[in-house]
């Protein structure tokens, strides 16, 4: 009953499909045209087989519909315009055998069964294309991000060569910058925050951290896009460099980010490390800061905390403002009498030590380093 009816339902879809949907408004040739008319062809040919036997195993059949998808995303075109085609031949196989079954008298519940197999179908095809079209994207995602890492592990390297970046991001398809900074994040926010950064970055993970490097990051509004991206992430950028210097960005960088997660920089979201170059020599000095602070924080080790703690704050302000009782006393929210009482008492457990501006820089260093 139905199956004299597939020769002239195939060629109706094909001529719907050419004239309903504008991507398809083409001579059906070539390989194109060869995947189409397999693809209709096949579909008709297969759903008769399932009604005769609902039960049948269509896992061989489908590999021309993760093909038709593959297809579309290689092309570069969404899957929209493939699902249309779907829903063109749904609607044309539904009315031709429809009119073909009432001639034969089918009852209504049978051709509502068919009906509804019909558009079942339609959607097992469907997501085979889907299925097809996901699998090419991610191998062209993947093989984007092998380039993407790889032109990174140059740019790191000491002293690179600026000839084999320029090859390596011609093969990433990535437009080299005149300069560019390092971004240091938590490797679990790389993908996501890629996604939403301005075009052109790149990105890879590089000794367990994410690593993203941002083009022309002081051009019009690219901060602000950076800083919005990284809101509520740890998360770090080094100092724009041309694309050969991108190690000392990364280094930054990655010392900052290091620092931020130790509680040595307290800032939210994005640190820009050129803002921090103080606080982050004294991390990277950490150990020789430890033995430094024993030394000259000796007179007040012996304090109560709240004594010691209130001791070492009127002490850095002191530093801070060479000694101005009034400027200490506006810094430290006290009255000014206050303040020179607390310098007095500074000088008993410190003496000498605080006009010796060797050693006042040793008491900075150490009170910083808190």
């Amino acid at each position: 009953m139905i199956e004299p009816e597939l020769s002239g339902i195939a060629d109706e879809i094909l001529g719907a499909i050419g004239q309903e949907i504008p991507e398809y408004a083409r001579p059906l040739d070539g390989s194109f045209g060869r995947a189409v008319y397999r693809g209709v062809g096949e579909a008709l040919e297969q759903f008769i087989g399932l009604v005769r036997d609902p039960d049948a195993d269509r896992r061989a059949s489908r590999k021309v519909y993760v093909i038709l998808g593959r297809g579309e995303f290689r092309n570069g075109r969404s899957l929209d315009s493939l699902q249309s085609a779907y829903r063109i031949g749904a609607r044309i196989a539904w009315r031709r055998i429809a009119a073909a079954s009432l001639e034969a008298g089918l009852d209504g519940k049978t051709l509502s069964l068919l009906a509804e197999s019909i558009f079942v179908y339609i959607d097992e095809l469907s997501a085979d294309s889907t299925e097809g079209y996901a699998e090419a994207q991610f191998k062209q995602q993947g093989a984007r991000l092998r380039r993407e890492r790889g032109l990174i592990s140059l740019m790191l390297q000491t002293n690179p060569d600026l000839h084999e970046i320029e090859g390596a991001a011609r093969l990433a398809g990535w437009p080299i910058p005149k300069n560019l900074a390092a971004v240091a994040c938590h490797e679990r926010d790389l993908a996501e925050v890629t996604r939403v950064l301005p075009i052109g970055v790149i990105s890879a993970t590089v000794d367990g951290s994410g690593l993203i490097a941002v083009p022309d990051p002081t051009g019009p509004g690219r901060m602000r896009e950076t800083i919005k991206a990284f809101s509520g992430r740890k998360s770090a950028m080094g100092p724009a460099t041309g694309p050969t210097r991108l190690a000392e960005s990364w280094q930054l960088a990655r010392s900052a980010f290091e620092a931020s997660e130790a509680g040595a920089i307290a800032v939210e979201g994005l640190i820009r490390a050129e803002d921090h170059l103080v606080d982050l020599a004294l991390y990277r000095s950490r150990d020789l800061i430890g033995r430094l602070k024993e030394q000259t924080m000796a007179p007040i080790s012996d304090l109560t905390p709240k004594a010691h703690a209130r001791m070492a704050e009127t002490a850095l302000a002191y530093v801070e403002n060479s000694g101005n009782a009034a400027e200490m006393a506006r810094s430290l929210n006290i009255h000014p009498q206050t303040a020179r009482y607390r310098i007095a008492r500074l000088r008993e457990l410190f003496g000498d030590d605080l006009d010796r501006p060797e050693q006042r820089l040793a008491l900075e260093l150490s009170l910083r380093a808190r």
